[in-house]
């Protein structure tokens, strides 16, 4: 397949953590790098993250992306705007459809991540924002110490996230907002002391750094911090269009390498069946740009592998 020189060879798709750091470390390959930026990562949500490796103070995800942005440029990748309309096979590599042109690629990593299931609760967003709603205990149980918690789930999923927060606090309550049946670790739950509330949740009163959460009867109840473990959707289609291997969840399925069961199509980050952390996305990230650097020397000639 025939490149023109000022063509990209890898489009990286996604611009979030695990995007980004890929596109650094190719462009420094000097590889020719786009990444389609179909913009809200879910890093974005961050308020502040206290577990970002080298931010003992924390920092925001509105701030690790611009860096990570402006580090990827500093190097030449180019960053567009815009979804990746479709994924095809051409040859040994791929034409990707983007913003209105056609693209042919050598190379795909797919940063594509997944979309989180939030509670159907009126200004859920800006609580997530003010922190007062979260989406990760792993990346910020430990400001969980000692406060009252609620954990809104809809199967033995918000189970285990109660659980794992006992860690912290012994004010525990899952909000079972599911199916009666969905929920069968209920000798846990009373060995751990977690309280269960089965009832839908009417609404959201944020007053000042707490959550007020209206349910069941009329009945108020405040807590420090509310967690949803309403679970997330991968954004595979483009990977599953091309018949790559996906788990019962639709994340893919990578080797040691990211690479995906279709040949020159790699995976990194939250799409990947895996730890859905910023710190795991970007090392799955350096795996698979310099998988890929090395798969193109290969397929140009060279002997020699990094």
């Amino acid at each position: 397949m025939a490149h023109a020189v000022n063509e990209p060879e890898v489009l990286i798709v996604g611009a979030g953590p695990a995007g980004l750091t890929a596109a650094t470390y190719l462009a420094r390959f000097r590889r020719r790098v786009l990444v389609a930026d179909g913009g809200a990562s879910r890093a974005c949500w961050i308020p502040l993250s206290h577990n970002m490796p080298g931010f003992p103070s924390g920092i925001t995800g509105d701030a690790i992306l611009k860096r990570m942005t402006e580090q990827a440029t500093e190097y030449g990748a180019v960053v567009e705007g815009g979804q990746v309309e479709s994924l095809t096979r051409d040859g040994d590599g791929f034409i990707a459809r983007l913003n209105g042109r056609d693209l042919r690629i050598r190379a795909v990593l797919l940063a594509t991540g997944v979309v989180d299931h939030h509670p159907d609760l009126p200004g859920v967003e800006r609580a997530i924002e003010r922190a007062l709603v979260r989406i990760c205990p792993i990346c910020d149980g430990y400001e969980a110490i000692d406060k009252a918690v609620a954990v809104i789930g809809d199967d033995d999923k918000g189970v285990r996230e109660a659980a794992f927060l006992r860690t912290y606090s012994d004010r525990v309550t899952l909000i079972h907002v599911g199916p009666a049946e969905a929920l069968t670790e209920h000798e846990e739950m009373a060995r751990l002391g977690i309280e269960l509330i089965r009832a839908p949740i009417d609404n959201v009163r944020l007053e000042g750094d707490r959550v007020t959460a209206l349910s069941w009867g009329g009945t108020f109840r405040s807590f420090d911090l509310v967690y949803s473990a309403l679970g997330t959707s991968p954004n595979a289609d483009l990977a599953e269009a091309l018949d790559a291997r996906v788990g019962e969840d639709g994340r893919l399925f990578v080797d040691a390498h990211q690479a995906t069961s279709v040949k020159g199509l790699y995976a990194a980050g939250d799409v990947v069946r895996g730890l859905n952390q910023i710190a795991v996305a970007g090392a799955e990230a350096a795996i698979a740009a310099t998988a890929i650097h090395n798969a193109l020397r290969e397929a140009d000639g060279w002997t020699v592998r990094d």
